[in-house]
């Protein structure tokens, strides 16, 4: 059984082709147990699409990690992560940066193997040319790419191999923005404000507009305390704000962390799962979603009934059958809330409503940094903003 990924393209667009083209030659590049690799092209002269042909894997990270059935132990994650920064190196050597690290383009097989997937935002970093900001998922996304930095290295994988590491331990993403501005808040409030010089870099465009008000102390360590003890420094070094600062793959491979024991178990004595993909995390929340709607609608119902009742009791003078309505418990009931916006004074707030005319009016917030269109919202873990072909 195989795995087929479809690729479209346009052969009357130059940027079409050059951006499949790259996808293919970086795969081409790269031949490491730990790197799912290219095994064919099927291609057809009356389509437009091609199919890249690879290994069926059964996992991803993103599915084993939102199972409510499975729970790693320290040797199976320090095994998972053994694999995947000698993966990351592996690439990296050949300066080839992958642009979008995050759990569920980490796939994993029923031998316990890691192979990191899905290049199709991956580039050489020896490029002259500028490259994209617009890359890597927004819950995965270090800060100088929030910052407009279009002169990066492959440091902006090890933030994202941050990321995955402390939610391979704490079961969720450690960082869930629902916009860059607030994305990039909770990134300094996790990990500190960088010192002054660091908003005047010139390869960080935005930094200046972005500054916030208030100076955050990290509170990385206080986060993560499900974290054993030994495990603390290599996260922190994954995660620091200034990204000269950040591991690479071959000092974290070399650290105290993979050094000290329990030491990374043997893949192959890794359990098997059933097959769990972020496809069936998906399916989960929807079905819990619906099942929260179907009871908000029932809370709805039961209310107007009540109200209703109420009416008829009070026309009638009676109120026995109002004590035989049973309450709805507020746990049935869902409260949606508005997107945080940044305020005029630099800080992040909830729009106040107001009612004018007996219509509810939201209160525009000033802000003062750079205006977001739709096409900069992104969602966190499953999504991230392509414009269709990235230049560089």
């Amino acid at each position: 059984m195989m795995a087929l990924k479809k690729v479209r393209f346009d052969n009357f667009q130059p940027e079409s082709v050059r951006f499949m083209a790259r996808e293919i030659t970086i795969l081409r590049k790269l031949d490491h147990p730990n790197i799912m690799k290219l095994e064919g092209i099927i291609t057809s002269r009356l389509s437009s699409n091609i199919y890249l042909v690879f290994e069926y894997m059964e996992h991803d990270l993103a599915g084993l990690i939102s199972s409510p059935n499975i729970r790693f132990i320290d040797s199976q994650i320090k095994c998972y992560m053994q694999q995947l920064l000698k993966g990351v190196e592996h690439f990296h050597s050949r300066g080839i940066v992958h642009g979008d690290m995050k759990t569920s383009n980490i796939l994993a097989n029923n031998e316990g193997q890691i192979k990191i997937a899905d290049f199709g935002l991956a580039n050489f970093v020896s490029s002259r040319q500028p490259l994209t900001s617009r890359v890597v998922t927004l819950w995965y996304r270090p800060p100088e790419l929030l910052l407009g930095s279009t002169t990066y290295g492959t440091y902006v994988d090890m933030w994202s191999v941050g990321c995955v590491f402390a939610e391979l331990f704490i079961r969720r993403p450690i960082l869930k923005g629902r916009t860059e501005v607030e994305q990039l808040h909770k990134i300094f409030m996790l990990c500190g404000t960088p010192p002054n010089e660091y908003w005047f870099k010139p390869t960080l465009p935005l930094a200046k507009m972005s500054k916030p008000r208030y100076a955050y102390q990290s509170s990385l360590r206080e986060r993560c305390q499900e974290l054993p003890k030994s495990v603390m420094n290599l996260p922190e070094s994954f995660l620091s704000i200034e990204y000269e600062k950040h591991a690479s793959a071959t000092s974290a491979l070399q650290s105290e962390y993979f050094g000290t024991r329990l030491y990374a178990c043997d893949p192959a004595s890794l359990p098997k799962y059933p097959p769990c993909k972020e496809i069936d995390a998906k399916l989960r929340d929807r079905k819990k979603d619906g099942g929260r709607f179907r009871a908000s609608v029932t809370s709805r119902n039961l209310s107007r009934g009540r109200k209703s009742l109420l009416e008829q009791t009070e026309a009638h003078g009676t109120s026995s059958e109002i004590s035989q309505t049973s309450d709805v418990s507020q746990a049935d009931t869902i409260c949606t809330l508005p997107a945080l916006a940044t305020t005029s004074n630099g800080t992040l707030g909830w729009p106040t409503k107001r009612r004018k005319h007996g219509h509810q009016e939201q209160d525009r917030l000033r802000y003062s940094g750079p205006m977001l269109t739709q096409s900069h919202r992104t969602n966190g873990r499953h999504g991230v903003h392509k414009s269709r072909f990235a230049k560089g």
